[in-house]
């Protein structure tokens, strides 16, 4: 249909003429079906976006200004509107029944105990942690050891084993620097 026949019958339509308005829908509607399918994905509601769209044609066919849009381009417009309108009210509905779902699974997952997956991780860690404690040698491992289980300082620990302070250091730098590595590979 051309648009001088479009633009007719939308004059007709402002005028509130039924017949006119059945027209325009025979004419336009599986071309705007199509518009409605592709922005809502469904076969249904675009069904119900052609309908309301067809209702906002309607009521705002008054508002219609050839010299600013083509009569086809207004009402595609419109039928866009609608489709994303209605998407949005469909995530709007879906966030609002998930609400209380979300708010009982934040409540649960709220307790401090560590969960199944939690604990698997920290075994594994400790697993990893251990072979790699392993690789060191047996001074370096023990160094390390009482600095980070018994939380003892360079100089505690230089004191305890009778070993210099830049021994001491030195042991600490390259285990830790050992473990790094190792632990890199098991992460």
């Amino acid at each position: 249909m051309r648009d001088s026949d479009l633009i007719d019958l939308l004059d007709r339509i402002a005028r509130r003429d039924a017949p006119a308005f059945k027209l325009l829908y025979d004419q336009c509607a599986p071309k705007l079906f199509g518009l409605a399918l592709r922005v809502v994905d469904n076969r249904s509601w675009a069904e119900d976006v052609l309908q309301d769209a067809f209702m906002v044609i309607w009521r705002t066919a008054p508002d219609f200004r050839a010299s600013l849009s083509p009569p086809m381009a207004w009402m595609g417009l419109i039928v866009r509107s609608r489709g994303l309108d209605f998407l949005r009210r469909r995530a709007s509905q879906r966030t609002h029944l998930a609400q209380p779902i979300d708010d009982l699974m934040a409540d649960g997952l709220a307790d401090d105990a560590p969960s199944p997956l939690d604990t698997a991780q920290a075994s594994e860690q400790a697993w990893a942690l251990h072979q790699c404690l392993q690789q060191l040698d047996n001074r370096q491992r023990e160094v390390v050891s009482l600095a980070y289980v018994r939380d003892l300082s360079h100089g505690e620990l230089a004191a305890q084993l009778k070993l210099p302070l830049g021994t001491i250091k030195t042991w600490i730098r390259r285990g830790l620097e050992q473990l790094r590595t190792c632990m890199a590979r098991f992460a």
